[in-house]
């Protein structure tokens, strides 16, 4: 498991406490170690045992420490949460005899070694000890793992389930979920309201409606140089072998006028509109988090002033400044996208950097 804040930046939407995919180019991480400490000490401290059953009495002290590695990936809509943790758990018995004298006070000490997203469907290992290992001490710590182990796995699967929802990040993805559907709703109540009260001038607010939908899109024009021939670069965005390689991500790519593509394991979708060999590409642009029915179109234009080097202007037309969940940092992330996610990656894995 990659260790949280150590894996590639260029696919990482940095600093988004909501854990929202803001773009499909990146994934959106959230560090879920802080929240995990504070989740097993709520849910393991102080935590009854045994009450007076067989003379005895038991019950954890504290968490003494939780370590390793937890966060949450958010892409696409979909969690993937990702854990390398151990903790440990102090606790403490007493036995006493039939007629209520205490025979042991002991203290002892509960440690999981490993709780992996890799075993999230088994338990884990459980580990018991007790400073007085005299036979007093030996009951206790017996009835501990009889009666301890079962209850402290309950919350680790507890801790599990919450991870798989969203762990410290599943409030703020409901609530991006809930909030389009809520903005569609009071809109269409309003259109619906407009076209009751004005049915003779029915076309007039289409009109206005169409305007102010486009001011909220954006044109990216971008200028990269290559020390390759400009056929080279063509075939690399064109084959979806290749892109499969430099984005470590699947890709299918059609390579015919009207065929369809999708990559960055099916992030982007679209359509090829016009292709020449070497020199043009101009395809629409669509990502699954965009609001439903909008697409954009680029414009790969290749130049090769010189042998051996190849400029390419692009030209992404009608990018929305905000996706489905009201993210606006749709331009930036896909500004971004290009430069780091393909245009950098290939000059790194081709040798094309100048």
């Amino acid at each position: 498991m990659a260790k949280y804040g150590e894996g590639d930046k260029r696919w990482i939407v940095e600093e988004r406490p909501d854990g929202a995919n803001v773009h499909n180019w990146h994934w959106a991480e959230t560090d879920c170690l802080p929240w995990s400490k504070m989740f097993f000490t709520k849910s393991l401290s102080d935590l009854t045992i045994l009450d007076g059953q067989g003379n005895l009495r038991i019950k954890t002290k504290k968490v003494e420490k939780v370590d390793g590695e937890a966060y949450v990936n958010i892409r696409k809509g979909k969690v993937i949460p990702g854990y390398e943790i151990s903790l440990s758990v102090s606790w403490e018995g007493e036995a006493k005899d039939g007629e209520g004298k205490t025979l042991l006070k002991a203290e002892g000490n509960l440690e999981i070694p490993y709780i992996s997203d890799e075993n999230a469907d088994e338990d884990p290992e459980v580990k018991v000890t007790v400073k007085d290992e005299g036979p007093i001490g030996k009951a206790l710590k017996e009835a501990m793992l009889a009666k301890g182990k079962p209850l402290v796995l309950e919350k680790v699967r507890d801790f599990v389930q919450a991870m798989a929802k969203g762990g410290p990040v599943k409030d703020e993805l409901e609530a991006k979920k809930s909030a389009p559907k809520t903005n569609t709703t009071t809109s269409n109540s309003n259109s619906a309201a407009v076209s009751k009260e004005k049915v003779g001038v029915e076309k007039e607010p289409k009109k206005e409606v169409e305007k102010e939908g486009k001011k909220g899109f954006k044109t990216i024009t971008m200028s990269e140089k290559f020390n390759c021939r400009a056929k080279d670069m063509y075939e690399i965005l064109m084959d979806e072998n290749r892109w499969k390689g430099f984005t470590q991500s699947n890709a299918r790519i059609s390579k015919e006028v009207g065929g369809q593509f999708s990559i960055f394991d099916g992030s982007v979708t679209g359509i090829n509109l016009e292709l020449q060999e070497g020199k043009l590409i101009a395809q629409r642009w669509r990502f699954g988090s965009w609001p439903d029915g909008i697409d954009s179109t680029v414009r790969l234009v290749f130049n090769e002033p010189e042998p051996g080097v190849t400029i390419i202007k692009l030209t992404h037309l009608d990018v929305p400044e905000e996706d489905r969940y009201g993210n606006a940092t749709v331009v930036e992330n896909t500004e971004r996208g290009w430069r780091d996610l393909i245009f950098n990656k290939i000059r790194a894995v081709f040798g094309f950097g100048i």
